[in-house]
């Protein structure tokens, strides 16, 4: 049974994952490289939360009750007496890799790690920790507390216990599974972020306008969010992460990332948590499209 839950990054992710763990009734300790990070994520889940009984989604009851599960930390020795830990930290190996360093010390024995990367070998990440089989990838879609889908991936080390620990984990939070293979990207990144890296390549060619595009697939394929603004909305230095780790982990050139992607990164364009991406969101009223 978990009881306790760490998250480590209180960022989008992070904070999302927390939300829903404390409204499930877990105690969480949400951790962040300072205390005003860990302040402002814990900021965000309050808002979220408001909304939510706004629209009749949660009681103020049960928000105050929730809001009082969370603890906020900047150190990971805070984790001490998590049942499980998830980092929810940036998209790279080598960040990932030296948090579950200094963070297995900390850990109880029989503690629990996850990660929610989204496209990072979870055999590779759970080979820097002390407990590659009670280590497993969950990950969160975003925002978390909207989205259903969580994808379970084990390791090539994970026990078949882990693997159940986790699905009761899963099922506390009302969320369902697809359980994935540890390949590039798992299952719905795979399918997604080359069809956002087309969408780009799209209007990289001149094919059609930022406008156009998104329109384009939200009423020709009836998408709920156009794929430029969707790409937006993850992070443009997301999304390239993720089709580099798709070109560089299966060796095939119809993940090569969009030159446009790459410019638009080196620009600092990375989209709405920026304020500029394919749409200028600095702007009053509709984001505006910025090419």
């Amino acid at each position: 049974m978990v009881d306790t839950v760490g998250i480590i990054g209180a960022g989008q992710m992070g904070n999302g994952i927390a939300h829903v763990c404390a409204v499930a009734g877990m105690d969480v300790v949400l951790s962040d490289i300072t205390m005003d990070q860990a302040a402002a994520g814990l900021s965000v889940i309050r808002k979220n939360m408001e909304r939510q009984v706004g629209k009749g989604l949660l009681s103020a009851a049960d928000m105050d009750a929730a809001l009082a599960h969370i603890t906020l930390a900047d150190t990971l020795a805070a984790h001490k007496k998590c049942d499980l830990v998830i980092e929810a930290a940036t998209e790279n190996e080598k960040i990932k890799t030296s948090i579950f360093k200094e963070l297995c010390p900390h850990l109880k024995p029989s503690a629990m790690v996850a990660s929610n990367t989204s496209s990072i070998s979870i055999t590779r990440l759970a080979a820097s920790t002390d407990r590659p089989e009670r280590f497993m990838g969950v990950h969160f879609m975003n925002p978390v507390p909207i989205m259903k889908l969580v994808e379970l991936i084990r390791g090539i080390a994970t026990s078949d216990e882990t693997f159940e620990r986790f699905n009761i984990f899963t099922k506390r939070l009302k969320k369902e599974t697809a359980v994935s293979e540890d390949f590039p990207a798992f299952i719905v990144n795979r399918i997604l972020m080359p069809m956002i890296n087309e969408s780009i390549y799209t209007l990289y060619e001149g094919v059609g306008s930022v406008d156009c595009i998104d329109k384009a697939m939200r009423l020709g394929a009836n998408h709920p969010m156009g794929p430029l603004q969707l790409a937006d909305f993850i992070g443009l230095d997301t999304c390239l992460s993720i089709m580099q780790m798709l070109y560089e982990g299966l060796a095939d050139t119809k993940y090569r990332p969009c030159p446009l992607l790459v410019k638009y990164v080196e620009a600092g364009w990375l989209g709405k948590k920026t304020g500029r991406g394919f749409y200028d969101y600095r702007v009053e009223g509709a984001p505006k499209p910025t090419r």
